[in-house]
């Protein structure tokens, strides 16, 4: 006689629930594809945190209200001006922060700061480090070393290109100046919560990472426009 095994119920409740788990990873590795999220169990949570409701049903926020909306101002052109004038901001908090200290902008601090944490480089790469073009990056990089806060010899791999290093007189100023320098930096992200810094810093990443793949290109003025809406820009489908 042939013995029939029965699986308890919790078992086969656990296999229910097991397949809606697969069905959702499914679902996350589809509208992950352009690579929004982490693609490990982090960004697995941050995407059902951010879109998933109950039964895997997209949950969609209220959409925010902006001036010039019922006039039909788009929601780029609003994106565009909030970043505008958070480099003001930022620049205004920034400046109260060298008040009177020796430092004449805060490029001058920011490629300090560069120096500090991402150790000797040269010339060039300090300067694209912060998205100047060279004129202007020579300028402040000129000012350093009058300064005596950086320390300037020939590269040992590549006799055309200079190394800096911050001298021990910039780390001096900078460590002077960096609780007004923090002060500052918590004063830019204002009152948001650590999970809408943590949304920013995402959102920001993207933006930064699909800008810089432009930049590095060098478009001409004339052309730039119109080759980023051709090359860069999704289609609509």
């Amino acid at each position: 006689m042939q013995t029939i095994y029965k699986f308890p119920k919790s078992i086969i409740m656990n296999y229910s629930l097991l397949k809606e788990v697969i069905k959702l990873i499914e679902g996350f590795e589809s509208h992950n594809a352009s690579g929004n999220y982490s693609h490990d169990v982090r960004g697995f949570k941050e995407w059902i945190y951010n879109g998933m409701g109950k039964k895997g049903k997209k949950v969609y926020k209220k959409e925010p209200e902006w001036e010039g909306k019922d006039k039909g101002r788009t929601v780029e052109s609003v994106i565009s001006t909030l970043i505008v004038h958070m480099n003001r901001y930022a620049r205004s908090y920034s400046k109260s922060a060298i008040y009177g200290s020796d430092f004449s902008t805060q490029d001058e601090f920011i490629y300090l700061i560069n120096l500090q944490a991402m150790g000797p480089m040269t010339k060039m790469e300090l300067i694209k480090k912060n998205l100047h073009d060279k004129p202007t990056g020579m300028q402040i990089i000129a000012r350093l070393i009058q300064q005596g806060w950086v320390s300037q010899q020939d590269s040992s791999t590549d006799k055309r290109s200079i190394i800096i290093r911050i001298s021990s007189k910039g780390q001096k100023i900078l460590e002077q100046q960096m609780g007004k320098i923090r002060q500052a930096t918590k004063i830019v992200t204002g009152d948001l919560s650590e999970d809408e810094k943590m949304e920013l810093v995402r959102l920001l990443n993207k933006l930064d990472k699909f800008h810089h793949q432009i930049f590095t290109q060098n478009f001409g003025s004339s052309e730039l426009l119109e080759k980023v809406t051709t090359e860069y820009l999704p289609t609509a489908n």
